[in-house]
Formats: structure tokens, C-alpha cells, sequence
């Protein structure tokens, strides 16, 4: 089979899955430089890959013109008109089938997302470590003919920061530790007057930036700047792309099993993660990351630990098992890695 030269990525959604890609991708086309790589996803994603060679992103407008099945036909059309070889489907939903199907005639590839494995580990079947998603990914690409070494990553370099960007650095003899406290689930999330003890400690001598979105964050983020030096909240303050480019300059980000882990795990960043009632087993700890920066729950206490993949069920009890990770440890953590 010759060679292909230009593949199509289809990626749409959520956010840390769309994140999870860009290390993959980065690798891919750093070990295959011939090959040109389009992306299928959301305009909001579209600074993700700004910084990736032979990538272009292709907009996916799925709420308006490429709305259900006559606007993924529309979508298809002008995809073909791209004149690309391959189809690496990265995010296997009934959009990407649909369009899978419009594609009739070209070779598509879809990832396997593991559901028979996962749903061993969150009924209790079994407790292993799962392929990771960012493998799974590579899988993809492999049975297209490209071999995926992900061992010798690369990112970019932090970026330029403006005058505006920097005065949330409050100190800058000082090193800087983001801080995303929220989740989708509340069931993922580090009870927040805990982590207020943790921004105390560690904001004594280091900058702390805290990220969030929504008004409800906003509001508590903003209480939580003004109770300490050191401490800004860039929430509702800077656009998405102004929020990548601080978060390149990190020295660690502390986040949930959440988007903003996988960002700055994109961006190269050392990230510790905090983890509810979900667990780093099924295959979605943020990349390049050493096993230790994942502090889970306790499942002695909480024995059915993962309850779900992505957090929203769980065994009434459950909601604050991220709460038994002490606030001591995570001091520590931060304090050891920087």
C-alpha cells in the first residue's frame, strides 16, 4: 500500500480529550515530517495546534452550519474537498460514524476506546492500569502505518508573556504554581476549604495563579485572591488563548482529574493531579507525567474506587472522596517537585 501523505483527524470534543491529542500529534509529525495532518474540531480548540508543524485545523461548526446529519453531510463535502488519503477517527461517536459513512470509499481508522476494560475496572472486576488514552491515539495512527514513538517528547517554548498577562505574576523572584480547583463533577473535586489551606501554605513563598470558568467559579476564585498575597485568579479576566500562553510559564500546575491538567500537560508543564472517585488506571492521567504526581483517593476508605470513568456516578458516601488525599501531601508534592 503506498504511503499515505495527508491524513484527516477528527477530534471534536471534550476539551483535555481535544488537549490529549496535540502530544501525539506532536510526536507524530516530528517522527513523520512528509505528512500532513488536518484536524477536524471546534474552533475554540484551534490554539491547541498553533504551534505544530504540517497541521492545519479545520473548523467543525456543529452547532450552526454543520448541524446534525445534512450539515456532517456538508461538513463531508467540503472535507473531501481537502483531497485527503486517510481518515484517523480520534473520537469514535455517531458524528464521526456518520461521517465515517459519508466518507464511503476512503480508509478510516476509529479509536478504540476500551470499554469492555473499563467497565471491568469501575464494577470492580479488576484494578489494573489500562493503555493510556494518549496510546490509544497512537494506536490509531500505527494501523494507518505510522508508528507512534511517545517516549522523547517535545513542546514548545513557554511563550512571551505581555504586560497585561505578567502583572498576574505577583512576585517574580518567585516561582509559580497554577492552580485549577474545578472539575465537571463535583465528585472529582478537592473540597474547596481544603484546597484554601493548600494556597495558604504554598502562596507564603511562591506566586499562585488560579483558572476556572462560569460564574459560580469566578465569584470563589475572586474571594479566594483576596484572602492572600501572592495569590491572582485570571477567571473571566483573559481570553482562552491568554490563559495557554500563562500557563506555558508554569513552574507546576495542581489540577483535578479535569481539562486544565491536560493543557498544561500539552504545554509541557509538571502537573499534579488530585483524584476523586475516578482513578488514573483507566488510561487518562495527563500526559508524560510520573505515576507519584497522581494523588488518588483513599480506597481503603473508599473501596469501589473508580465508580465511573468520567465521574458522574458514584455510591452515595462517595462525593468527597478526593477529600482523603490530605492537605499535607499535596503541600509536599508541590513543594518536592519545585
Amino acid at each position: 500500500m503506498p504511503k499515505l501523505k495527508h491524513i484527516l483527524v477528527l477530534r471534536f470534543s471534550a476539551m483535555g480529550d481535544v488537549a490529549m491529542t496535540v502530544p501525539v500529534l506532536r510526536a507524530l509529525t516530528s517522527q513523520y515530517p512528509e505528512l500532513k495532518i488536518t484536524v477536524v474540531t471546534r474552533a475554540f480548540f484551534k490554539p491547541f495546534f498553533q504551534d505544530l508543524d504540517n497541521v492545519t485545523v479545520y473548523e467543525a461548526d456543529l452547532k450552526g452550519k454543520h448541524k446534525g446529519v445534512l450539515g456532517l453531510y456538508k461538513l463531508s463535502k467540503e472535507l473531501k474537498a481537502l483531497k485527503f488519503d486517510a481518515v484517523a477517527d480520534l473520537h469514535n461517536v455517531l458524528r464521526s460514524k456518520i461521517l465515517k459513512f459519508f466518507f464511503f470509499g476512503k480508509r478510516v481508522v476509529q479509536l478504540d476506546k476500551g470499554r469492555a476494560e473499563k467497565k471491568a475496572l469501575t464494577s470492580g472486576q479488576t484494578f489494573q492500569q489500562l493503555k493510556t488514552t494518549h496510546q490509544r491515539y497512537a494506536d490509531v495512527f500505527e494501523a494507518l502505518g505510522f508508528s507512534v514513538d511517545l517516549t522523547q517528547p517535545s513542546f514548545s517554548a513557554p511563550k512571551e508573556l505581555s504586560d497585561n498577562l505578567s502583572a498576574f505574576i505577583s512576585n517574580k523572584a518567585l516561582k509559580t504554581i497554577g492552580i485549577a480547583p474545578f472539575a465537571a463533577h463535583e465528585s472529582k473535586m478537592y473540597p474547596i476549604e481544603k484546597m484554601k489551606s493548600v494556597i495558604a501554605d504554598v502562596s507564603k513563598n511562591h506566586n499562585v495563579i488560579l483558572f476556572g470558568g462560569g460564574a459560580k467559579e469566578i465569584t470563589i476564585l475572586n474571594q479566594i485572591e483576596q484572602g492572600f498575597d501572592n495569590v491572582k485568579s485570571v477567571a473571566g479576566k483573559i481570553t482562552f488563548e491568554e490563559e495557554l500562553a500563562l500557563i506555558s510559564n508554569l513552574d507546576v500546575m495542581l489540577a483535578m482529574d479535569s481539562g486544565n491538567a491536560h493543557l498544561a500537560a500539552m504545554l509541557g508543564k509538571k502537573v499534579i493531579t488530585i483524584w476523586g472517585v475516578t482513578h488514573p488506571f483507566a488510561g487518562f492521567a495527563p500526559f508524560n507525567q510520573p505515576n507519584d504526581f497522581a494523588l488518588t483517593a483513599d480506597r481503603e476508605q473508599f473501596p469501589l474506587i473508580p465508580t465511573s470513568i468520567y465521574g458522574n456516578k458514584f455510591p452515595e458516601g462517595y462525593e468527597n472522596a478526593a477529600g482523603s488525599v490530605s492537605e499535607t501531601i499535596i503541600v509536599s508534592k508541590i513543594k518536592a517537585i519545585i
